[in-house]
């Protein structure tokens, strides 16, 4: 990896290009994020950049956390997280990381929270079809049915699609194109979706090459 920002989603919209053609887009207010620790080889064994998006109150930070931002001389970050970079070289504590780091045409990873559904039927959750409407299927029309033999094995294995907690869970979409950078005010367009809710934090990194 080279390089990672926090951001967090502002919601979808669409750009047009030099020829006319238009791009739903998702747009991220990525940064501005502020450098909090480095880890290095000698210290944690391996070398990672932390970073912290968005201020929080003093009061709302624990003693140890409040260590940790006053160690590093910066404000109080909302949410921090670990990028392990190619190299760390010219990157300090306090610095300022912002959109203008991605280059429009750039291919990232995206990965965020996806929106919850709470507990949802199999229908749902899992794409199932609904069954007969007519000749006495009711009242069990988006019922998931039959859940496997009886007398053998006499279980239910592990894994198997049924009703349930759907989403919420942590999804990266991989190998989107950056459409445009408002480095001004540190918005970045990508193109397609992007998992989450608006105002959903989420973490965009360069593509991992195969």
């Amino acid at each position: 990896m080279k390089k990672g920002l926090i951001g967090k989603k502002i919601g979808m919209t669409q750009i047009f290009d030099e020829n006319g053609k238009v791009i739903p887009v998702t747009v991220v207010e990525a940064g501005p994020c502020t450098v909090t620790q480095i880890k290095t080889m000698d210290n944690d064994g391996y070398e990672a950049v932390q970073v912290g998006f968005g201020d929080v109150k003093v009061s709302r930070v624990n003693k140890p956390m409040k260590g940790h931002f006053d160690k590093a001389d910066v404000a109080p970050k909302k949410t921090l997280k670990e990028f392990r970079l190619d190299s760390i070289e010219g990157i300090e504590v306090g610095n300022i990381l912002k959109a203008d780091i991605f280059e429009v045409g750039e291919t990232v990873d995206v990965k965020g929270t996806s929106k919850g559904h709470g507990t949802a039927g199999a229908i749902k959750r899992w794409n199932f079809s609904r069954l007969r409407m007519t000749h006495g299927t009711g009242p069990n029309h988006r019922h998931a049915g039959s859940l496997g033999a009886c007398s053998s094995p006499s279980r239910v294995f592990k894994g198997k699609k049924m009703a349930g907690h759907y989403g919420h869970e942590t999804v990266t979409v991989q190998n989107l194109k950056v459409a445009k950078i408002d480095a001004e005010n540190n918005l970045i367009a990508i193109k397609g979706a992007i998992p989450g809710p608006k105002g959903g934090i989420v973490v965009i990194a360069d593509a991992v090459k195969a």
